[in-house]
């Protein structure tokens, strides 16, 4: 998302940056181009107008034009009017009443709105363990309620079981109903959508409104619609009236205009977000990290809360013991890219790294992305256990088979059995180290992150971009970008 928008941002502020001192026409030709790129990036025009207007005034104020580091100053000023636009605060689900809380799910066929229901269900059950009734309101798309159902078994949380025949509203109250004698927390109303907005649908949500009182009422909106989508909103609020706002597909916009118009043009927030396909990729909506991610800043708060929800606790302390004996067999590494590959999507967790964008060549060129990952764990699968535990006797022979097992060339083997020795070397440096205290403090008990190092994060290079990628990161090289499994140098 955001990434033709972050592409072009960036390219102003490096050329501002470069400058030692700024004037008023620099800053109003940046404007300009910043003027440009939100437009290309389908935010809606009076949502331009304001932000361009709000980032002006304080730019070409003195306090910028004669300051030390212009370049820097302009670029936080933008970054505090993106946070403004999409709104300041981080505002979560409202669960604030008397069980069960009903929750209504509205939206435009096709939006993912039955798919984004059960990904709250269980976003709910997992992280704030509310007991939750799924519920399918929609009569007239064929097996909408099935597939309502079948998402709930996947996810392990109940569905109000199907009556052939009954009319929305009264499987809202049905479902109320069996909200308070099952003792549930929330129950999810999913309504049926149109393929356009009509009188129909908005009586048909409205009745059910009244029926329930709902606490929340969540619009779901493709992110990938643009325009369209602000229209959306604004119709749906004046109509039923919108609490909040789900965007999903957000991973496959690489524009995101409706995010950043959607709040500035119906005042209703952006509570969460779809970033993926799977079942578990829902994020809360965060304005100050989305800003620093469409200013190339990243978004390392975000990736650091995934890890401490995919990551088992166990499986972490036995790693740490393994860094703190200095030992490291490829039992541990594919333990490793599984850990990884659990966080969800390769593409989305890089891009959520500080001045990732810099070197999205060098990634375009490694063909860093999911199926590298499987392939890894291929030619570790296709080893025995004595060779994943002593990859040492894995000579040419051995090699073959296994390639041949997998599906990969000798040279890809190869390849992963450098990887794994450099990997193991750096595991062997943090035992000489004395790590002993900070890994416990990591993995152990006690939650929370270690204390920061004196000398802080490692410093970006002069020329902006990212500082190299640790050998240890599965599918890389010792060094970075390019050469691990998934790609070779050109």
């Amino acid at each position: 998302m955001f990434e033709s928008l972050s592409n072009r941002l960036g390219q102003v502020f490096d050329r501002l940056k470069r400058r030692g001192a700024l004037s008023e026409a620099d800053v109003a030709e940046a404007m300009r181009e910043i003027r440009v790129a939100l437009l290309e990036a389908d935010v809606a025009l009076p949502v331009v107008k304001d932000f361009i207007a709000q980032v002006k005034e304080r730019a070409v104020g003195a306090e910028v034009v004669k300051s030390v580091t212009p370049g820097q100053m302009v670029v936080k000023i933008v970054h505090d009017a993106l946070v403004d636009m999409l709104g300041a605060a981080v505002e979560g689900l409202n669960l604030a009443s008397t069980p069960p809380v009903p929750i209504l799910m509205v939206g435009l066929q096709g939006s993912g709105k039955t798919t984004t229901s059960a990904k709250i269900a269980l976003f709910l059950k997992t992280r704030q363990k509310k007991k939750v009734l799924l519920a399918s309101l929609d009569v007239y798309r064929p097996a909408a309620q099935e597939q309502l159902a079948v998402l709930g078994r996947q996810i392990e949380v109940e569905s109000l079981p199907i009556v052939s025949g009954q009319m929305p509203v009264d499987i809202a109250k049905r479902a109320m109903d069996e909200g308070r004698r099952g003792g549930f927390d929330v129950v999810i109303l999913d309504t049926a959508g149109r393929l356009h907005i009509d009188q129909e649908l908005m009586a048909e949500v409205a009745a059910v409104r009244d029926a329930v009182t709902p606490t929340e009422t969540l619009l779901v909106v493709d992110a990938m619609t643009g325009q369209d989508a602000v229209n959306l909103s604004r119709d749906f609020d004046q109509k039923v009236g919108v609490t909040g706002i789900v965007l999903t597909r957000v991973d496959g916009d690489a524009r995101g205009g409706a995010a950043l118009s959607m709040r500035a043009v119906t005042g209703r927030p952006i509570k969460l977000l779809g970033v993926g396909e799977k079942i578990d990729e829902l994020e809360p909506f965060h304005p100050d990290r989305l800003a620093g991610r469409i200013l190339g800043m990243g978004d390392v708060v975000s990736l650091v809360e995934r890890a401490a929800a995919t990551i088992d606790q166990a499986d972490a302390e036995k790693m740490a013991l393994k860094m703190m004996e200095g030992s490291f067999d490829l039992e541990d590494m594919l333990a490793q890219i599984r850990q990884v590959k659990k966080m969800g999507d390769l593409k989305g967790i890089l891009g959520m790294l500080p001045g990732i964008g810099k070197i999205k060549k060098q990634l375009d060129e490694a063909k860093i992305d999911d199926r590298m990952l499987a392939r890894q764990e291929a030619v570790i699968l296709s080893m025995t256990l004595q060779e994943r535990r002593r990859p040492d006797i894995i000579k040419a022979s051995r090699k073959k088979r296994i390639a041949g097992g997998s599906g990969v060339s000798v040279q890809d083997v190869n390849r992963l059995l450098k990887q794994h020795q450099q990997m193991s070397l750096m595991m062997k440096q943090v035992k000489k180290m004395g790590m002993k205290g900070k890994l416990s403090g990591l993995f152990g008990g006690g939650g929370g992150l270690p204390e920061m190092p004196p000398e802080g994060f490692p410093a970006l290079p002069p020329g902006g971009g990212l500082p190299r990628l640790p050998p240890g990161f599965p599918g890389m090289a010792p060094r970075g970008f390019p050469g691990g499994l998934g790609g070779r140098k050109k």
